[in-house]
Protein backbone atom coordinates (compact mmCIF):
# COMPACT_ATOMS: atom_id res chain seq x y z
CA UNK A 1 0.00 0.00 0.00
CA UNK A 2 1.36 3.41 -0.91
CA UNK A 3 0.32 6.77 0.51
CA UNK A 4 0.33 10.13 -1.25
CA UNK A 5 3.24 12.40 -0.23
CA UNK A 6 1.05 15.50 -0.74
CA UNK A 7 -2.15 14.68 1.17
CA UNK A 8 -1.50 11.31 2.87
CA UNK A 9 -4.37 9.53 1.14
CA UNK A 10 -4.14 6.03 -0.37
CA UNK A 11 -2.80 5.71 -3.91
CA UNK A 12 -4.82 3.34 -6.10
CA UNK A 13 -3.14 2.28 -9.31
CA UNK A 14 -0.98 5.32 -10.16
CA UNK A 15 -3.34 8.07 -8.88
CA UNK A 16 -4.09 9.48 -5.46
CA UNK A 17 -7.82 9.17 -4.75
CA UNK A 18 -8.02 12.61 -3.10
CA UNK A 19 -5.72 15.05 -4.89
CA UNK A 20 -4.92 13.29 -8.22
CA UNK A 21 -1.19 13.06 -7.46
CA UNK A 22 0.51 10.86 -10.08
CA UNK A 23 2.78 8.12 -8.73
CA UNK A 24 5.67 6.78 -10.78
CA UNK A 25 4.96 3.18 -9.88
CA UNK A 26 1.66 1.33 -10.10
CA UNK A 27 0.28 -0.11 -6.88
CA UNK A 28 -1.68 -3.31 -7.41
CA UNK A 29 -4.52 -4.05 -5.04
CA UNK A 30 -5.19 -7.58 -3.91
CA UNK A 31 -1.73 -8.82 -4.75
CA UNK A 32 -1.01 -11.91 -2.71
CA UNK A 33 2.17 -12.46 -0.82
CA UNK A 34 3.75 -15.87 -0.67
CA UNK A 35 3.60 -17.40 2.79
CA UNK A 36 6.64 -19.44 3.64
CA UNK A 37 6.30 -22.80 5.32
CA UNK A 38 6.06 -22.74 9.08
CA UNK A 39 9.24 -23.93 10.72
CA UNK A 40 7.81 -24.72 14.13
CA UNK A 41 4.36 -25.50 15.44
CA UNK A 42 3.63 -24.71 19.08
CA UNK A 43 0.57 -26.15 20.78
CA UNK A 44 -0.74 -24.13 23.71
CA UNK A 45 -3.02 -26.05 26.00
CA UNK A 46 -5.66 -24.46 28.17
CA UNK A 47 -4.17 -22.68 31.16
CA UNK A 48 -0.74 -22.19 29.61
CA UNK A 49 0.42 -18.62 29.40
CA UNK A 50 -2.18 -17.04 31.68
CA UNK A 51 -1.29 -13.37 31.23
CA UNK A 52 -4.32 -11.58 32.61
CA UNK A 53 -3.74 -9.00 35.33
CA UNK A 54 -4.70 -9.85 38.89
CA UNK A 55 -6.55 -7.80 41.47
CA UNK A 56 -7.30 -8.10 45.14
CA UNK A 57 -10.97 -9.03 45.36
CA UNK A 58 -12.77 -11.74 47.32
CA UNK A 59 -14.07 -14.64 45.28
CA UNK A 60 -17.83 -14.87 45.77
CA UNK A 61 -17.59 -18.67 45.93
CA UNK A 62 -14.45 -19.65 47.94
CA UNK A 63 -13.46 -16.24 49.44
CA UNK A 64 -9.92 -16.42 47.96
CA UNK A 65 -8.52 -12.85 47.90
CA UNK A 66 -7.08 -12.79 44.33
CA UNK A 67 -8.65 -13.03 40.90
CA UNK A 68 -7.77 -12.43 37.26
CA UNK A 69 -9.80 -9.77 35.48
CA UNK A 70 -10.64 -8.60 31.96
CA UNK A 71 -13.19 -6.26 30.44
CA UNK A 72 -15.51 -6.65 27.48
CA UNK A 73 -18.10 -4.46 25.80
CA UNK A 74 -21.23 -6.61 26.26
CA UNK A 75 -23.89 -3.94 25.79
CA UNK A 76 -24.26 -0.99 23.43
CA UNK A 77 -21.27 1.29 22.87
CA UNK A 78 -22.71 4.16 24.89
CA UNK A 79 -22.89 2.00 28.04
CA UNK A 80 -20.03 1.00 30.32
CA UNK A 81 -18.06 -2.18 29.72
CA UNK A 82 -18.51 -5.32 31.82
CA UNK A 83 -15.66 -6.44 34.07
CA UNK A 84 -15.12 -10.19 34.42
CA UNK A 85 -13.26 -11.89 37.26
CA UNK A 86 -11.86 -15.43 37.51
CA UNK A 87 -10.69 -16.74 40.87
CA UNK A 88 -7.04 -17.83 40.90
CA UNK A 89 -7.85 -20.70 43.30
CA UNK A 90 -11.18 -22.27 42.27
CA UNK A 91 -11.53 -20.83 38.69
CA UNK A 92 -15.02 -19.51 39.49
CA UNK A 93 -15.91 -16.72 37.04
CA UNK A 94 -18.26 -13.82 37.78
CA UNK A 95 -18.97 -10.41 36.33
CA UNK A 96 -19.53 -6.89 37.54
CA UNK A 97 -21.45 -4.26 35.61
CA UNK A 98 -20.18 -0.73 35.89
Amino acid sequence: MEFCPKCGSVILGKNCVRCNYKSEKEVKLGSSQKIEAMKEIVIVSEGDGETRPTVTILCVKCKHPEAYFWTKQTRSADEAETKFYKCKKCDHTWREYR
